[in-house]
């Protein structure tokens, strides 16, 4: 039997695909803008002296790019239709099963990583470069802590949901919007984690709300103007950053912690999927379309976990070659157009290491 008939045979009748296809998009989404943003530069006279850059600091023309690439609402949103199926009438069994699922691919990239940061640092590597390791591996975990608290308090936002309709969404909102007043004005900086929580809550809320029926099929419609209008209010009136992702300069990001532009964002794709979903739906049925969509979620977790790994084994080996365009090299001029070269290098690594890890998350 092939591997396409493998996964088709052995694919649930009752799972939805295009939640599926969702998901898929949302991972390709965040390791793609990960890789194409992560600028790693090393010192033309101590090529081991690392520091982070970013190619969206000079160039507003790129900046459209990570309203496709920032795909976190879309990750939530299919988190929380897979919580309101999943929990049905046995939430406690499920609860476990999903936060092993979760936690295990990150307990075996610490396994990995602890020996590998000592060795690091007993060779003496330079504190710029130990502090652009630390931060691409951690900082792309943060999110696994919301989800992980979302999952958790899943049981009680199904019945929320259930109780309150689509008006469950309003706090989550309000909470945004004050955290968003208190970084205008540069106070209450201890409301960032719980806007961070509130924030991806929306979307999440959302994908209980499809799975339960309480979203309507209408919804696509207004949803994706109206993210639009809302985004496009917020950075012409309101003087927000017109980045989906931090940008050195701009004083503040739209996704640390998430933003209503970033909730706007959100809606809008959101939009975008309600729309095509039926004929999503469609096109999903044949096994070769399926097949790959399903492959990656049955990895995804490795894939996140790994993926600036990967990014990071083929820095080290390019410091043997020099600053080659692309990697090691301050991202100026064509650095972008390089830079889309070395993503499938990229992409062959990270292939290398989820066939290596991806055991542990089965």
């Amino acid at each position: 039997m092939s591997l396409v008939a493998r996964i088709e045979a052995a694919t649930p009748a009752h799972r939805d695909r295009t939640i599926d296809a969702l998901r898929a998009v949302a991972i390709v989404g965040v390791v793609l803008g990960h890789w194409l943003v992560s600028a790693v530069v090393s010192d033309p006279a101590r090529p081991a002296a690392w520091h982070g850059a970013s190619p969206l600091a000079d160039r507003p023309a790129l900046i459209p790019a990570t309203w496709l690439l920032q795909t976190l609402g879309l990750f939530f949103f299919a988190g929380g239709y897979a919580a309101a199926r999943g929990s049905r009438g046995r939430a406690l069994p499920w609860l476990a099963a999903r936060f092993t699922r979760l936690a295990r691919p990150v307990a075996v990239l610490a396994i990995v990583w602890v020996p590998a940061w000592l060795l690091l640092s007993v060779m003496s590597a330079p504190e710029s470069t130990l502090h652009v390791v630390r931060s691409l591996l951690v900082h792309p975990l943060w999110f696994l802590l919301v989800f992980l608290a979302l999952t958790g308090c899943a049981p009680l936002l199904r019945a929320a949901v259930t109780r309150y309709g689509l008006w469950s969404l309003v706090p989550s909102v309000a909470l945004v919007a004050a955290g968003d007043v208190t970084r205008h004005l540069g106070t209450a900086d201890w409301l960032h984690p719980v806007t961070t929580v509130a924030g991806w809550a929306a979307p999440y809320l959302l994908g209980i709300a499809l799975a339960q029926g309480v979203l309507p099929r209408r919804a696509g419609p207004v949803l994706l103007p109206g993210g639009i209008a809302v985004g496009a209010g917020l950075v012409l009136l309101a003087g927000y950053p017109a980045s989906a992702v931090g940008v050195p300069g701009d004083g503040w990001s739209n996704l640390d912690p998430p933003s209503l532009f970033a909730l706007a964002l959100a809606a809008a794709q959101l939009g975008v999927f309600l729309l095509v979903r039926d004929r999503l739906a469609a096109r999903l049925r044949r096994p070769v379309v399926w097949a790959p969509i399903a492959a990656l979620n049955l990895a995804a977790m490795t894939v996140y976990c790994w993926h600036q790994t990967a990014l990071l084994l083929v820095t080290f080996a390019g410091m043997t070659l020099g600053r080659l365009p692309g990697l090691l090299d301050e991202p100026a001029g064509a650095w972008p157009v390089h830079r889309l070269l070395w993503l499938p290098v990229f992409a062959l690594a990270l292939a290398g290491l989820s066939s290596a890890f991806h055991r542990f998350e089965k």
